[in-house]
């Protein structure tokens, strides 16, 4: 009786994060359209990006459930692929700086060390957890071969992640600390483009990110600013920003997911940005796959989030897909028992 009670109690849970992000995404899907109507903006991009996540996501549950370490292994495999075969994974100009080739690839390559990690901790079988991350550890030296020192840097540390996770007992702590990590590196966007950093600091990063980038954050923060409620609407960045004129080949984009819904969709916007993300994290806090599974993903999304931060990696419907795909392999339930798992 006890058992079953316990089992009714965790399907109620999980049925309540399901639940919550259905109303989330629904609310970002909702939200993009609001805001094109008051500005005539167009929110297919949006749109097609909250499709992309749910689809991937549906996809993840699914085949994790049915192949626990097999999916997140062909996932680490797929996401490898596509860096390696497609560097340039849109036409338009490609930012060198500071993340290599493109922002997508670093986070292709980010969510498939991720995705092996998660596979690895999946597998009971010794000698396959350690050809998976090895797996990982050669996805992170392909970072460095493609020249992305920045994905590389962050696919090693969500290898470091992983590792460390199997030493941890719960999982809420460490949740806590990449949903810490992930405002930080939003934090340093906003406060560069606001100028408060120390003025070495600010010299530093933008050495590092180039005065353009800057000038654009800082073109969707005065826009943020005289469009505090509804933005400027979805898709017009490009339009009115000053900076984006003077780029050879402009994309029309902040680079910066942050600054861009700020810019465009107004302080709500931010709002469901971050409670997107925080969704995914109290799902992976409620998944019963283990802990170590649960910080792995969360280790690779949250290094995805520091990317989109300073890039425009969301605006790739690839990588959108292969966010939602990890986080549904890291909270499916596999067909087969398992252990309960702390929190």
């Amino acid at each position: 009786m006890a058992s079953a009670a316990g089992a009714d109690a965790e399907s109620d849970r999980r049925n309540v994060s399901d639940a919550t992000g259905v109303v989330v995404l629904g609310a970002c899907a909702a939200w993009a359209l609001i805001t094109a109507a008051a500005h005539g903006g167009r929110p297919e991009g949006v749109l097609l990006a909250v499709l992309a996540v749910a689809a991937g996501y549906a996809s993840g549950r699914i085949s994790g459930a049915l192949l626990p370490v097999a999916a997140p292994c062909a996932g680490a495999l797929a996401g490898l692929g596509l860096a390696v075969a497609m560097p340039h994974l849109a036409p338009g100009p490609q930012f060198t700086t500071p993340l290599g080739p493109t922002g997508a690839t670093a986070a292709l390559l980010t969510l498939a060390t991720g995705a092996a990690c998660c596979a690895a901790w999946a597998t009971p079988v010794p000698a396959l957890r350690l050809a998976l991350r090895l797996l990982a550890l050669g996805i992170t030296l392909t970072a460095a071969a493609l020249g992305s020192a920045v994905g590389c840097a962050l696919a090693a540390g969500v290898l470091l992640c992983s590792l460390a996770a199997g030493r941890m007992s719960r999982r809420g702590p460490g949740l806590v600390g990449l949903a810490l990590a992930a405002a930080l590196a939003a934090g340093v966007t906003w406060a560069l483009a606001e100028h408060t950093l120390p003025e070495g600091l600010t010299a530093a990063l933008e050495g590092r990110l180039t005065q353009h980038r800057v000038g654009l954050w800082q073109d969707a923060l005065r826009l943020a600013r005289h469009n505090a409620a509804l933005g400027i609407g979805p898709g017009r960045f490009g339009e009115l920003s000053t900076t984006a004129h003077q780029a050879l080949l402009p994309d029309g984009k902040p680079h910066s997911a942050t600054l861009q819904q700020a810019a465009e969709q107004g302080l709500v916007g931010v709002l469901l940005l971050a409670a997107a993300f925080c969704w995914v994290l109290y799902a992976l806090w409620r998944s019963p796959r283990s802990t170590p599974v649960a910080l792995s993903a969360g280790a690779a999304l949250t290094a995805l989030a520091a990317i989109a931060a300073v890039g425009n990696a969301l605006s790739f419907t690839t990588v959108s897909v292969g966010a939602g795909l990890v986080a549904g392999l890291a909270t499916a339930r596999p067909l087969v028992a398992h252990a309960p798992t702390e929190r």
